[in-house]
């Protein structure tokens, strides 16, 4: 299992528990982002720095995850190309991206993106608080504990 993270808009919050995560359980995991991004010094974290551009991080994120992979991103359509790949998706708020929901989750946001478009609704989520963090940690522990062979 190989961790990916969509880095440039993943909060630092949720970076330093994926660092500690990947150090205590022996998890490579790879940032990917367009802009440099800070690193522990640990042959277990890396980062790739692509181009700017609409979508440059997350085609390379789609292009590298394997099946069995998890990719940390809140971006839905991201987690649908993962997903088909046969990788899971968790969001920073704790939320899984899998077969059985994502494609709802895309009709969701895509009706979401239509309405805030025409005007008929604004805004986006709450900011991200010390539950949403804990949720994620659980989640990420959850899933790793059920997932890692050992």
């Amino acid at each position: 299992m190989h961790i990916w993270v969509d880095a440039d808009a993943c909060p630092n919050i949720i970076k330093e528990v994926l660092f500690k995560t990947a150090i205590r359980r022996e998890i490579k995991m790879t940032l990917v982002a367009n802009t440099s991004v800070a690193t522990p010094s640990s042959p277990l974290i890396d980062s790739i720095r692509v181009s700017a551009g609409f979508n440059v991080a997350d085609d390379e994120i789609a292009r590298l995850t394997e099946a069995g992979d998890l990719v940390i991103t809140a971006d839905i359509p991201l987690a649908d190309k993962i997903v088909t790949k046969g990788a899971i998706g968790l969001n920073p708020r704790g939320e899984l991206y899998t077969v059985e929901n994502i494609k709802g989750l895309l009709s969701m946001r895509n009706l979401m993106e239509e309405l805030r478009t025409g005007g008929l609704a604004s805004g986006g989520p709450a900011p991200l608080g010390p539950k949403d963090k804990q949720k994620f940690t659980n989640q990420l522990d959850k899933f790793l504990t059920q997932n890692l062979k050992s």
